[in-house]
C-alpha cells in the first residue's frame, strides 16, 4: 500500500479525524484529555508487555516490508503508536455516542457483560492450550470484575455501545493490517477463526483494552468531580 510507511500511515490516519473533531462544541472531547491519557497509559502498561511477550514467542510478528524500521524492544514504533491512537479514536467514539445518543443500551449492557463472561469461560476451558484466546479471555473477566466493583452496571451500556460501533473501523483497519499482511499471526496459537482476514480474538482483545482505558478515565473523572 504505502511500502515501509503503511503501518505508520494507518496509525496517523486513525488519529486524524478524531483529533480534529475533538474540539466539537457539543462533545468537547479535549476537556477529557487529562483523564483519557492516564487511561491510555494504563492500557499500555498491560498491553505493551503482553505484546512484547507474544512477539518474542512468535504468536504474532510484524512484516518489515510495511514498517519504518524503528523498534523499541521487540516492537516496531508503529505498534507503540497503535496503543495510543486506537484507544484515543475509540474513546472519542464513546464520547460522541454519549453526547449525541445518550445510553440507549443501558438495560442491555449488563447482559452483554454476562455474555462476555460466559464466552470467556467457555473459550478458556476449551482452548486453554492456545495462548492468544487463553490470555485474552482469561483477562477479560478480571477487568470486568474490577469495573463492576468500581462502577456497578451504570457504564456497561455505554461501553457495549462503543464496542459495537467501533467494530466497523476495527475491521477496516485490522483488515488492512492482516491482509497485506502487516501483522502475521501464528494460527497454532489462536482459535484459527477469521472474520475476513481478522482473527476472532482481535475484537475481544480490543474490548479488553478499551474497557481498561475507559474505566480508568471514568474513575478519574468521578474522583475529580467528587473533589469539587
Amino acid at each position: 500500500m504505502f511500502g515501509h510507511w503503511t503501518y505508520l500511515v494507518l496509525d496517523l490516519g486513525s488519529l486524524l479525524f478524531p483529533l480534529l473533531l475533538s474540539f466539537d462544541k457539543k462533545v468537547a472531547f479535549y476537556k477529557d484529555w487529562r483523564y483519557l491519557f492516564p487511561g491510555i497509559l494504563a492500557g499500555m502498561l498491560v498491553f505493551i508487555p503482553w505484546d512484547e511477550w507474544f512477539t518474542r514467542a512468535g504468536i504474532w510478528s510484524f512484516n518489515p516490508e510495511y514498517l519504518t524500521g524503528i523498534h523499541i524492544g521487540s516492537l516496531p514504533l508503529e505498534e507503540w503508536l497503535f496503543f495510543i491512537v486506537v484507544p484515543y479514536a475509540c474513546v472519542f467514539i464513546y464520547a460522541c455516542l454519549n453526547a449525541y445518543l445518550g445510553d440507549p443500551l443501558q438495560k442491555l449492557g449488563p447482559w452483554f457483560f454476562v455474555g462476555m463472561a460466559v464466552l470467556s469461560a467457555v473459550l478458556v476451558s476449551g482452548w486453554y492450550h492456545r495462548t492468544y484466546p487463553l490470555v485474552t479471555f482469561g483477562l477479560i473477566p478480571f477487568a470486568m470484575g474490577w469495573h463492576y466493583y468500581v462502577f456497578g452496571t451504570r457504564l456497561m451500556g455505554k461501553i457495549t455501545f462503543m464496542w459495537l460501533v467501533h467494530l466497523v473501523p476495527l475491521f477496516l483497519i485490522n483488515g488492512v493490517l492482516t491482509s497485506e499482511p502487516v501483522v502475521r499471526y501464528n494460527d497454532f496459537e489462536n482459535l484459527g477463526i477469521r472474520i475476513g482476514t481478522v482473527p476472532f480474538e482481535d475484537s475481544f482483545y480490543s474490548f479488553l483494552l478499551l474497557l481498561i482505558v475507559v474505566s480508568v478515565m471514568e474513575y478519574l473523572k468521578e474522583k475529580s468531580k467528587a473533589k469539587t
